[in-house]
């Protein structure tokens, strides 16, 4: 019964937290247009990822490892 006493205010104290971080998220905008952001990623981006690699360098060339295991 005494564990009541520690439970209580624990869980009363974890629901304000969940409530301020929701807060929060909502006070900076996280939740303002999830519509957009879903359809984001069907789009293509011809712009590149890194700003700074110059045009027409693709990702480095990998070679065959010889610890593939297949001999």
């Amino acid at each position: 019964m005494e564990i009541l006493y520690l439970l209580i205010p624990m869980s009363a104290a974890l629901v304000l937290l969940i409530l301020g971080i929701f807060g929060w998220a909502v006070h900076k905008g996280q939740f303002d247009d999830i519509e957009r952001e879903g359809e984001r990623i069907l789009q293509i981006d011809p712009d590149p990822v890194d700003g700074d690699q110059p045009p027409g360098e693709g990702p480095p060339e990998q070679f065959p490892s010889s610890r593939s295991g297949l001999s």
